[in-house]
């Protein structure tokens, strides 16, 4: 069975859709394989840095079910996108960017969704690799990173275990993708 842990990043900056969104499609996959008589392919976990995260001015609140200081090694990082603050998102966040680095290192595939490569380009991972993001975002990447090869008209990128999909709701090709590679 895989671990896979989907981020939930610091600050009102995340898109809480594709949190939900993964986590759904990840759940009904594992779902699917019980209900046909196979095991469950995936441990699926929430896992940031806070207790709490709230979004939408407090609307929504979503609470990690476990810190990423207590997860040693995981199979599958999910990073979700982001709110166009890309700065304070990746200042906020450092240390979820230093803990996903050293997971890669450790062997696990990272996805990033859409604008949620800001905080995988912050690792330094895509470096000289390919990435998509949202269109809107990619001069704005592109001068953050220039030392990543930008490809923003590409739904899913896929290289080396590393994993992002271009703008909006293209995530659920991404996650399904994902599914269909498991």
């Amino acid at each position: 069975m895989k671990l896979l842990t989907i981020l939930v990043p610091d600050g009102e900056n995340n898109n809480l859709s594709s949190i939900v969104g993964a986590y759904k499609i990840f759940t009904r996959a594992n779902a699917y394989r019980k209900e046909t008589g196979k095991r469950e392919l995936f441990k699926i976990q929430l896992a940031g840095v806070s207790p709490r995260v709230q979004y939408y001015d407090g609307l929504f609140e979503v609470k990690p079910q476990i810190n990423i200081s207590e997860i040693s090694k995981t199979d599958l990082i999910i990073i979700p996108s982001l709110n166009h603050d890309y700065d304070v998102a990746v200042k906020e966040n450092k240390k979820m960017i230093d803990w996903v680095e050293q997971q890669h290192n450790k062997g696990a595939e990272i996805a990033s969704i859409c604008t949620g490569a800001f905080l995988l380009a912050s690792s330094g991972l895509l470096d000289g690799k390919s990435c998509s993001t949202h269109w809107v975002a990619a001069n704005s990447f592109k001068s953050r990173f220039p030392k990543v090869n930008l490809q923003p008209d590409q739904l899913i990128t896929d290289e080396n275990g590393i994993y992002t999909n271009c703008g909006a709701y293209s995530f659920l090709n991404l996650v399904i993708y994902l599914v269909e590679k498991y």
